[in-house]
């Protein structure tokens, strides 16, 4: 447990960051503040709609910060009035010197990968999808930089040939809020050892996904059209564009299996068999087993094609 006197401000939107935060509680670290992304409005009625963590404070009575803008001289001199001795960030914006710099011993990071590897914005889709075996977290102290700091501690996770972004996620999010405490632990025990971190080549990389980045490319192997469905399955959903009775669409795959075949069919056609949905690929097939149409739900091939037929000549756009 923290000593007393100790005084942590926590940074975190999502569920992920909720999750972090609570077993942070849980464990009894001394919370002093929140900072979490502002209030959003959506909807004909422009309702409000709260971040994860927000909730979650609301509940627990904890203190919230929302600021528009990090640099906001007011909200900086809230801060520093609080005086925190360490700062925690999960899942949220690039902080600026200004912020990290309050912290009386540092500010550090939590990022879902072994770094250097996959440095950016979604290191679990790009695990999966790159076909690697392992990855993990790491703390990390934040610097001027985004994900470049002296790292502190890692933790790693086995990547199985089944798991999804969904699996993978729910696997690092079980070990990310012991790893946060760890540090903080060893921290404190004087047992931190920050290390630099050391380029040798070859180092992967997490960009942002997106539109041109998830589709489809039908020109690749089986294999990597696979893990790239997984790897973004179930958000935002590997898409491609299909012809169906001479009508052009999206679909997204959200989950599928190969079946490698030698076989005479058209390349990249759209066939219905024994209710399955298959796509014939020069290796094989890759069997479509939960797919969303365009501006439709998820649904699994089955009840799919209940209610949708794909004609003889329909297909995928390579």
């Amino acid at each position: 447990m923290l000593k007393e006197q100790n005084k942590v401000i926590f940074y975190g939107t999502p569920d992920f960051a909720r999750y972090c935060l609570k077993h942070l509680i849980n464990e009894g670290v001394n919370i002093s503040a929140v900072v979490t992304a502002p209030d959003k409005y959506s909807g004909r009625g422009r309702k409000i709609s709260f971040s994860s963590v927000k909730e979650f404070c609301l509940k627990k009575n904890i203190k919230i910060f929302q600021p528009e803008n990090l640099k906001d001289k007011l909200f900086l001199s809230l801060i520093k009035k609080i005086a925190p001795d360490i700062q925690i960030v999960v899942a949220f914006r690039m902080l600026p010197r200004e912020v990290w710099s309050i912290a009386k011993d540092f500010t550090f990071n939590l990022h879902a990968s072994l770094l250097p590897n996959y440095r950016g914005a979604a290191p679990i889709n790009w695990a999966i999808i790159n076909g690697e075996k392992k990855t993990g977290l790491t703390t990390f102290i934040i610097d001027d930089h985004i994900d470049t700091g002296l790292i502190l501690l890692k933790e790693e996770v086995k990547i199985s040939s089944f798991d999804s972004a969904l699996t993978l996620y729910n696997k690092l999010l079980n070990k990310a809020g012991p790893l946060i405490k760890k540090t903080i632990k060893y921290h404190l025990s004087g047992r931190l050892n920050p290390k630099r971190q050391i380029l040798i080549g070859g180092e992967k990389y997490a960009p942002k996904l997106t539109t041109n980045n998830i589709k489809i490319d039908w020109h690749s192997s089986l294999d990597l059209i696979e893990k790239k469905i997984r790897g973004l399955s179930p958000f935002p959903g590997a898409w491609t564009f299909f012809i169906n009775d001479n009508n052009k669409s999206r679909m997204k795959i959200i989950q599928s299996s190969v079946i490698y075949s030698n076989h005479s069919d058209k390349r990249y056609r759209i066939m219905e068999k024994d209710g399955n949905i298959l796509i014939s690929h020069k290796e094989g097939y890759l069997k479509c087993e939960e797919i969303q149409l365009e501006n439709k739900k998820k649904m699994d091939a089955k009840s799919l094609l209940n209610g949708y037929k794909f004609s003889k000549n329909s297909f995928v756009l390579p």
